[in-house]
């Protein structure tokens, strides 16, 4: 089977995924460390026989242990996947990738593009989802990597207050961490269009005791490292009544991130829609 030069590529493609972040330690790519882009780069490297590792452009960054259900990349690629015309080329790469790549990432989808579609730039927006579990007793270890388990009860109706507050448009230097090369006087504005908790039901019996489940569901045009996280263990710790919920106004004010709460845990956090013109596909993700 001959080789194909990435750089004389001539189709761009679009490609859905979902990932476990367990054991991957990010999205990014990180000499030494096993990540998404990482094995994508290996995987499609090896299964399509090119020449030099392609370049991969991803709608959003994920943290490590952070999971993802409707994540966009685009890759360049050429426009013939495989050199024989052995089944359907979309399919096979699909079920090719899937095989090697044994569940730590999983291909929802693959299809060509226009050159104008780029991953990040033309998504308009990100949609994550939060998972808290209330509970008084002890954890399993699975639970820590699906949900944050919290203790004590927290108030539903204080949860949405804060919630509201977020929604607009707002500088979250507060609740990011600074990028290198970046003054902390740089404001991180970003405009949020939905925030909101509710009780779902723990169908997958995630924690033993069958406790309630809380879920943050929050979008917006674009996200900076740690938003969520950060805005999410402030609002927990404002719906257990431990922190005023004036504390959200005063910080974006501010700007000032000393003394506010960790940021809640990786394990909770998913990715679950990143939203695209029909041009370029329509959104990924089940989020309307």
């Amino acid at each position: 089977m001959s080789s194909f030069d990435v750089t004389n590529a001539t189709q761009r493609w679009r490609i859905d995924l979902a990932y476990d972040g367990r054991g991957l330690h990010g999205f990014a790519e990180q000499p030494g460390h096993q990540t998404v882009i990482g094995l994508l780069r290996e995987t499609l490297t090896r299964t399509l026989r090119l020449l030099s590792p392609p370049q991969i452009i991803g709608a959003g960054r994920t943290d490590a242990g952070v999971h993802a259900f409707a994540q966009v990349i685009h890759v360049d690629l050429p426009p013939r996947l495989f050199p024989d015309d052995r089944g359907e080329p979309t399919e096979r790469l699909i079920r090719s990738l899937n095989m090697q790549l044994a569940g730590r990432v999983r291909i929802l989808k693959v299809q060509p593009v226009s050159k104008e579609f780029h991953a990040r730039y033309s998504a308009q927006w990100r949609a994550y989802r939060y998972l808290v579990v209330e509970s008084e007793g002890p954890a399993l270890d699975v639970t820590a990597h699906l949900a944050w388990v919290t203790h004590g009860p927290i108030a539903l109706d204080r949860l949405n207050q804060a919630a509201a507050l977020v929604v607009g448009t707002h500088d979250f230097r507060s609740f990011c961490r600074r990028a290198p090369g970046t003054e902390l006087s740089d404001p991180l504005t970003r405009n949020v269009t939905e925030a909101r908790w509710r009780h779902v039901p723990d169908e997958l019996g995630i924690h033993p005791s069958g406790a309630p489940v809380l879920r943050l569901d929050i979008r917006a045009n674009a996200f900076c490292h740690q938003m969520v996280r950060s805005l999410t263990g402030l609002m927990v710790g404002i719906g257990q009544g431990k922190l005023p919920i004036s504390l959200l106004s005063e910080r974006f004010e501010s700007g000032d991130r000393d003394g506010l709460p960790t940021p809640a845990p990786a394990g909770g956090l998913a990715l679950i829609g990143v939203g695209y013109d029909e041009f370029a596909g329509g959104p990924s993700g089940f989020v309307g």
